[in-house]
């Protein structure tokens, strides 16, 4: 198998045509019709490149690849009937690593994600290197495990809370709002004026041992939402 693809496509026909043409050369494809499906099933397996359309029901496909950014490196390559230059921009602003419009030559696009292939390949080529993340305070960030410690001791952590923990953590000092941190956990719009956040922080705050008015991890973005704010240990 020369990788794992997930292509997220609300056209079936060209979905259909995309993971014919790249199974047959030796990729294991996975297709996705929507933008929250295309993002819960990233979560739950290993890819090594993504194929996204931009206009995609529900979330589109420039929410979505910044969704994935805020996690993962993985490649991403957009394939849209947009082809204005200021649409190709914001893809790779948004975190796209390369964007072909619509209609399109099924041998580039294979060349394309070769090329994003051996560049990733490269760029990760420590052979499975845990990324292991220590932060001043006792905090332990085991990235690959999904594991968390706080002075040697492991947390349990929710799927929810660990969700939280990771984007915080992943993304320092940047400030998420609770609307953002709702939709990219739960893959829908948010409707409850985000307390359903302020709940899981305060747990996760909790089992951090935080004091909330003197935070080590986790900072109150006033107005905002949240930020990550642990002093990372080299």
């Amino acid at each position: 198998m020369l990788g794992r693809l997930l292509i997220v496509e609300d056209d079936e026909q060209i979905a259909d045509i995309l993971r014919e043409y790249l199974m047959n050369k030796g990729y294991e494809v996975n297709w996705a019709s929507t933008g929250n499906e295309g993002l819960e099933d990233f979560k739950m397996k290993m890819y090594d490149l993504l194929i996204v359309d931009i206009m995609l029901p529900g979330m589109d496909g420039y929410s979505l690849c910044q969704s994935i950014r805020w996690v993962s490196d993985v490649p991403i390559l957009i394939i849209s009937a947009r082809n204005k230059e200021l649409d190709k921009i914001k893809g790779l602003k948004i975190g796209a690593d390369d964007y072909v419009t619509k209609p399109f030559s099924l041998p580039e696009v294979e060349a394309r994600i070769e090329s994003l292939l051996r560049r990733y390949k490269r760029m990760n080529s420590s052979e499975e290197q845990e990324e292991i993340h220590h932060y001043e305070g006792g905090l332990s960030i085991n990235f690959n495990r999904k594991q968390a410690y706080l002075n040697e001791e492991e947390l349990n952590l929710t799927a929810t809370e660990w969700a939280l923990l990771t984007i915080l953590a992943k993304n320092p000092q940047r400030p998420f709002t609770k609307k953002e941190l709702y939709e990219h956990i739960w893959h829908e719009e948010d409707i409850e004026s985000s307390n359903t956040i302020t709940v899981h922080i305060k747990q996760l705050r909790n089992k951090l041992k935080e004091d909330s008015k003197n935070p080590k991890f986790i900072e109150t973005a006033w107005g905002i939402g949240y930020r990550f704010i642990g002093g990372r240990i080299q």
